[in-house]
């Protein structure tokens, strides 16, 4: 996919406070397509927030979101491009895997032979064709997630939001989906993934450091890697969130 077209995702000075507390400070970012990009900071940095305000489940106190170069957050044209795996499951437990995925399907509009051959298409791209007659409730976490991650690319999205999607799965099934995410990207999908386990997301081809919904950093991840002197990500941030204090202690 060109880098030539229309950015994915546009953001212009977006910001979000709950009961007057900031989750996000005026943020104005633009996510190029094609492109696996990360979200990363600790729980309560505002990546949740942030993804919301995109997908359009919330409306930004402040600033404009642009999608797909013309959409707005919630528009259904939009929507319909997006694939969404979200933090906290989101299943019907009754139904096994392959049902979950047909329903997502239909919410999608997809029907048919189409919707039958995607179906058993994506649940063997995330291993689980063995397992797809199992209901959800009989399955492992991870195995949980792996259903989900099926549901979200079931429909062909062009953007794949991915919100903490290696949250509670052991190391290897971590690695096994961050090879997934770098197949679908080299097959055109844009992703964009937020995560707090920020060393493995040395396998994004870009990232944002985020800290108490204001950004701190944003770079290729080997770059901030040797910008900060640091052997590994994790200590890129460190180092990153320590400039910023050091700032503010300067700049009162």
């Amino acid at each position: 996919m060109s880098h030539e077209s229309h950015a994915m995702i546009e953001l212009d000075h977006v910001s979000k406070a709950f009961g007057g507390r900031p989750a996000l400070h005026p943020l104005t970012l633009t996510i190029p397509e094609g492109r696996i990009f990360g979200l990363l900071g600790p729980n309560g940095a505002g990546k949740t927030t942030l993804l919301k305000i995109i997908m359009g489940l919330q409306r930004p106190d402040a600033g404009r979101v642009v999608l797909f170069g013309e959409l707005a957050p919630g528009d259904p044209r939009a929507t319909r491009r997006i694939g969404y795996m979200p933090q906290q499951l989101a299943l019907y437990e009754e139904l096994n895997a392959r049902e979950n995925v047909r329903f997502f399907g239909r919410l999608y509009g997809m029907r048919g032979d189409a919707l039958h051959a995607r179906t058993e298409e994506v649940l063997e791209r995330v291993a689980l064709s063995h397992e797809a007659d199992r209901p959800v409730r009989d399955l492992s976490g991870g195995m949980q997630h792996r259903v989900m991650l099926a549901t979200a690319l079931v429909h062909r999205p062009s953007l794949l939001i991915l919100d903490e999607p290696t949250t509670g799965v052991d190391p290897s099934l971590r690695l096994r989906f961050w090879e997934w995410f770098e197949v679908l990207s080299e097959e055109g999908a844009s992703i964009l993934v937020t995560t707090h386990h920020i060393a493995e997301a040395v396998h994004c081809q870009e990232v944002i450091f985020l800290r108490d919904g204001s950004l701190l950093e944003r770079d290729a991840p080997q770059a901030l890697i040797e910008r900060y002197g640091v052997a590994d990500l994790e200590a890129a941030f460190v180092q990153a969130t320590r400039a910023r204090e050091d700032q503010v202690e300067l700049d009162p």
